[in-house]
C-alpha cells in the first residue's frame, strides 16, 4: 500500500454521531451480516488503494497519524492527536473508482477501535480541499464491530463548518473516502480497519 503524507490546516468537526448496526463479531465471522455488501476497500486484498495522510500541521498542529497495513489483511490507522498550537486531527483518505457507490443506501466498515469516535468522510471530487460529507462513529474498544450508515447521514463540512447551500451528497459522484479522528480526544488512538464497502439495505429503507 502507498501512503503519501499531506499537511492540512485544522478542521475541528463537530458532525452529527452516527452509529447503526454494530456487531461484536470476530474478523472472520460475518456471514449473514456480510451479504449483499460488495467491499471497496478491502485490505486482504489489492483493493487497498493508495492513501494519503492528512494531519493539523501545516498550521502549527501537533497531531501526528498514519496509516500502514500488516500481513493479517487489516489496516491500522494510529498516531496521537494534539490540541497545541490550534491543532486537533488526524485523517487518511484515498480515491475510489467512479461511480462505485452509485446505486447503494449504507456505507460499511469493518473495524477494531480503541472505545474513540471517529469519522468516514467522502467526497464527490478528487480535489486535496473543499467539502467533505461528514459521519461519526463511536468505536469500542478492542472489540471487531460492523458499522452501517446510511449515506443519507452524511453532512456537508468545510474546515469546521456546514456550508450554506451546499448541493446534497451524490453518492454517485464520489471519489474519495476518508477516515478522521478530531472532536477534542487528545492523547493516542488506533483504529484497525478490515475492509469498507457499501450495501442497499434492507428492502423499503
Amino acid at each position: 500500500m502507498k501512503v503519501r503524507m499531506i499537511l492540512d490546516m485544522p478542521r475541528l468537526l463537530a458532525a452529527p454521531l452516527v452509529v447503526l448496526g454494530l456487531t461484536s463479531l470476530g474478523i472472520g465471522s460475518l456471514k449473514a451480516q456480510d451479504e449483499g455488501t460488495v467491499r471497496i476497500i478491502d485490505f486482504g486484498s489489492d483493493a487497498e488503494g493508495d492513501w494519503s495522510t492528512v494531519n493539523d500541521a501545516v498550521m502549527g498542529g501537533l497531531s501526528a497519524g498514519n496509516i500502514s497495513t500488516s500481513g493479517e489483511g487489516v489496516a491500522l490507522f494510529e498516531g496521537s492527536l494534539s490540541l497545541e498550537n490550534n491543532g486537533g486531527f488526524a485523517s487518511v483518505r484515498t480515491g475510489i473508482p467512479d461511480g462505485a457507490l452509485a446505486g447503494f443506501s449504507r456505507l460499511v466498515a469493518r473495524v477494531r477501535g480503541d472505545g474513540k469516535r471517529y469519522q468516514l468522510r467522502l467526497r464527490m471530487d478528487r480535489d486535496f480541499d473543499g467539502i467533505a460529507y461528514v459521519a461519526s462513529f463511536e468505536t469500542t474498544a478492542n472489540e471487531w464491530i460492523t458499522v452501517e450508515i446510511p449515506l443519507g447521514s452524511f453532512e456537508p463540512s468545510f474546515r469546521g463548518y456546514r456550508p450554506r447551500n451546499a448541493e446534497p451528497l451524490d453518492v454517485g459522484r464520489v471519489r474519495q473516502i476518508g477516515i478522521m479522528i478530531t472532536d477534542k480526544q487528545e492523547g493516542d488512538f488506533r483504529l484497525e480497519i478490515a475492509w469498507i464497502g457499501a450495501n442497499r439495505g434492507e428492502e423499503g429503507e
